[in-house]
Parts: C-alpha cells; structure tokens; sequence
C-alpha cells in the first residue's frame, strides 16, 4: 500500500513532467517555427473574430456551445480513470498466478488467512471487513467474486459509453456541432427542394416578360 509520502512524491513527480513537457514544446516551438509578424498578425481577435465596434455586444454562441459541449465530454471522459482503477485491481484478483491465501506464499500460515496481495487489493477497493470470506474453498470464491466485480464493471462502463455516444448522437443530429448552422440548414433547403420544374421556369419567365 502506498504511503503519504510516496504519494506526495507521485504527485510531484507528475507535476514536474507536466512542466517540462510544455517547456520543452514551448521553447522547441519558438527555435523551430518562423517569425513573420505583419500587420495581420499583429490585429486584435477574439475566439477568432476581429473585434469591432465595442464588446457591450450580443456575442455568437456557437463558441459557446462548442465550448460547453466540450467541457461536458471532457468531464465525462475523466470518470473513466476510476472505473479502469476498479477493473484493473478485480482482473488483478481474479488472475491465477495471484495467491488469495497466506498458505499459497507461506505454509506455515493458518489456512483462513489472505494473502498480503488479497488485503491490499481489498483495501484498495473499499472492502475492510474480510471475515466474512469463507475458509472452505476461498480461493474459488474468492476469484469468482473478483471475476463478477471485473464483469460488472465492464457492464457499468458499457452502458455509462453508450449515454454518452448517444448524447453526442443528439447534439449531432440537432446540429449544434455545425459551426455555421445558418449555411448548413440552407443547404439541407436546397437538397431538398431540389432543381425546379421547366413548368415553373417558364411561367416566371411569361411572368417577367
């Protein structure tokens, strides 16, 4: 099990990667690519609009709703690192190779006693009342158990993916991913309406004339 202190250290060492990364691609960036400013460059835009007139204006809100839309997704996305940390350790119990007792690693070790690797996954999952595990047949029950939580899991982030592309589905279909939605709805018009008839050319033509 993983102390405070280590912890802490992963954490650093996280952020400390973090940093570097964007330094190095910062600075890789201003070596490599040109330096060209011109007057285009250098005007002043917002979410790639120029600004014109003063800001006390009604703002489009395709940017906003692309930007919703992405910060719901990202969000939803983020849930998928806890359930991959519950799947992983229920697929780690239910493996062969891993002794659920004691007497498995040590004979000397009473029979109804789990293994150290048993008590650290199950404490890791939340489970800290182990007496209830029977001491007949533990290790099949044991992975049994593990086996259902792992496919369970798998149900759970099924039917949690299937929302989610079905809510992508929607936004999608309703046409809130189009970034011009005036243009495209046009031109959904315009295939449907079709070419026009020669009967009414020529009685727009009688009509002009």
């Amino acid at each position: 099990m993983a102390t405070p202190t280590a912890i802490v250290a992963y954490l650093a060492l996280f952020a400390a990667v973090g940093f570097l990364f964007l330094f190095v691609n910062l600075l890789i960036g201003k070596l490599v690519r040109p330096a060209l400013p011109n007057a285009e460059k250098r005007e002043v835009y917002e979410c790639g609009e120029p600004t014109i007139g003063s800001s006390f204006v009604q703002f489009d809100l395709r940017f906003y709703v692309v930007a919703l839309l992405f910060i719901i997704f990202d969000v939803e996305v983020a849930f998928f690192f806890p359930w991959a940390t519950v799947f992983g350790k229920a697929t780690e119990l239910a493996a062969h190779d891993v002794p659920v007792l004691a007497a498995e690693v040590d004979p000397a070790a009473p029979a109804d006693q789990l293994s150290g690797v048993a008590l650290a996954r199950l404490r890791e999952l939340g489970v800290t009342d182990t007496s209830l595990l029977p001491a007949a047949e533990a290790t099949v029950s044991f992975r049994q158990s593990a086996r259902t939580l792992a496919l369970l899991s798998i149900a759970d982030i099924a039917v949690f993916f299937g929302v989610l592309m079905v809510g992508f589905a929607y936004v999608w279909k309703r046409g809130d991913l189009d970034w011009v939605r005036s243009v495209a709805r046009q031109e959904k018009r315009a295939t449907h309406r079709g070419p026009p008839t020669p009967a009414l050319e020529s009685s727009t033509s009688i009509l002009s004339a």
